[in-house]
């Protein structure tokens, strides 16, 4: 099982003209972080682009990048998602770019939480507030408050975006040597 989520992250005055975007679900001026993570939480594929490409374009991208490893699976694969992912769309789209992928990638988008479990969860535990857990959906969002906790990702600096993708991979690298050592 994979689970995948995106994230927007500001620009710097010092950000490249190629990093400039602006994502208008987050009111964000900046690159999007897309990540697809085991269950661990460490990542398998992560992919930067503007602000402004939409989560499913991310996913696809991701997708159409490592086409051959999900071709290669002996098994096939779940790709949990939040609700900010069209689920039909990327049935379609995955199907569009290869058939034989539609066999290997299953697309799973996670229940939303309800206001009649959100009051459940109020009134078992009265001190919490907010927040509340979706089952495997906190991996990434763990992941990403890994990634943001790298001094040199908490804003977008760079004047290229790949330059961000390769320190998202060394951050990455780091934070599964650590779990080694």
């Amino acid at each position: 099982m994979l689970i995948g989520d995106s994230m927007c992250v500001k620009n710097t005055d010092t950000a490249g003209i190629e990093t400039k975007g602006f994502c208008h679900y987050k009111c964000t001026n900046g690159i999007k972080r897309h990540l697809l993570v085991d269950t661990l939480g460490n990542p398998y594929f992560i992919l930067c682009s503007k602000a402004s490409l939409s989560d499913n374009h991310g996913l696809l991208e991701i997708i159409r990048e490592h086409k051959q490893f999900f071709l290669e699976l002996p098994q096939e694969v779940t790709i949990l998602l939040d609700n900010g992912y069209q689920k039909r769309y990327l049935e379609e789209e995955i199907e569009k770019m290869e058939p034989l992928l539609r066999n290997k990638i299953i697309i799973e988008i996670s229940k939303k939480i309800t206001p009649e479990q959100k009051a459940k969860s109020k009134k078992e535990n009265p001190q919490k507030q907010g927040f509340v857990v979706i089952a495997k959906r906190w991996i990434v969002e763990r992941t990403n408050a890994w990634i943001n906790q790298c001094r040199v990702l908490w804003k977008n600096c760079e004047g290229l975006i790949k330059t961000s993708q390769t320190k998202i991979r060394i951050c990455a690298i780091r934070l599964i040597l650590r779990r080694i050592a």
